[in-house]
């Protein structure tokens, strides 16, 4: 590429960015969030955020202005406008806006990965699963390629069109998987598939913490039941999840804990024993160490937050 073609590309990405910050900034006038479909939603933010703690299905994320962190386990993932998001496995995740004002108000698009949708297009476009997935961690940060933000502004650019969007979303959301797929990320992508090998081992045993969090973890039982041993599924489940099988079932547990206590008004103690805690003490510090805060204070301030 020559210095002209280059500066074109250059000037292409620029006018992509500044399309999408308008478009959901017109969609979105006031902060909050705004789920386009089942596929895909934009948020809006004028200040920096508090945490949000919560389990998220696999995603590949967007900031059209501002900044944002994620954290897995204890790392910290931060992205921006030049880098994109991706995660391919059910993750206990905690978020939080750190660049937001009112002049320039974080802007975000979030764009959910279907499995299906996945495997789909790799047999359509001739890709081969990558090897190696179970080895490779589901979650990173990468740079956004000109072709890559194309498509996410296209698809925004739908919200403007309600026949094409009916038409035409479903086309592009296919495009967007297919960039993922030969921008490099095929590897992490098949965790997504209803493939053999250990990275479906490690996924169904995500999926099976996730449905039998309130248990006690056995991990020979679940190893046996995966057909591996117990040290290698210790080594894959961290080196897909960032945690082992225990901080991945903690995470799980006092995410679930706070929504009862929040949503269904239970008090601590009885949250702590839904969830599998016998000793409300334990509960309270593994609670507070997560949150930053005991519970009843902790559910205190998201109340006091959630009438501003």
């Amino acid at each position: 590429m020559d210095n002209r073609e280059a500066q074109r590309e250059l000037q292409r990405q620029q006018s992509n960015r500044n399309e999408l910050v308008e478009r959901i900034a017109r969609t979105l006038p006031e902060d909050g969030t705004l789920d386009v479909s089942t596929s895909f939603r934009l948020a809006r933010s004028s200040r920096p955020t508090d945490p949000i703690h919560s389990m998220y299905q696999p995603a590949f994320c967007v900031v059209a202005q501002g900044r944002k962190q994620a954290l897995l386990g204890e790392e910290v993932f931060r992205y921006d406008p030049g880098h994109y998001l991706i995660y391919t496995v059910d993750l206990p995740l905690t978020f939080r806006v750190e660049e937001a004002s009112k002049e320039r108000p974080y802007l975000g698009f979030r764009l959910n990965l279907d499995s299906s949708l996945v495997a789909s297009v790799m047999m359509e476009s001739g890709i081969e699963p990558k090897k190696g997935g179970a080895r490779l961690k589901a979650m990173d940060v990468s740079p956004m390629d000109a072709n890559l933000l194309d498509a996410v502004v296209r698809l925004v650019r739908l919200l403007d069109a309600p026949v094409e969007h009916m038409v035409l979303e479903p086309l592009i959301i296919r495009e967007i998987v297919f960039r993922l797929l030969v921008g490099g990320q095929g590897a992490r992508l098949s965790h997504l598939l209803a493939s053999g090998g250990d990275t479906r081992r490690i996924s169904r045993a995500i999926g099976y913490l996730r449905e039998n969090f309130d248990q006690t973890l056995r991990i020979d039982d679940i190893a046996r039941e995966l057909g591996m041993s117990v040290s290698g599924f210790h080594h894959h489940f961290k080196s897909v999840t960032a945690m082992s099988p225990l901080q991945f079932q903690k995470q799980v547990r006092l995410q679930e804990a706070r929504r009862l206590m929040l949503g269904e008004d239970l008090d601590a103690a009885s949250a702590g024993f839904r969830v599998g805690y016998e000793d409300p003490s334990y509960f309270s510090r593994e609670y507070k160490k997560l949150f930053g805060a005991p519970p009843q204070r902790d559910i205190a301030r998201l109340r006091s937050n959630l009438e501003l």
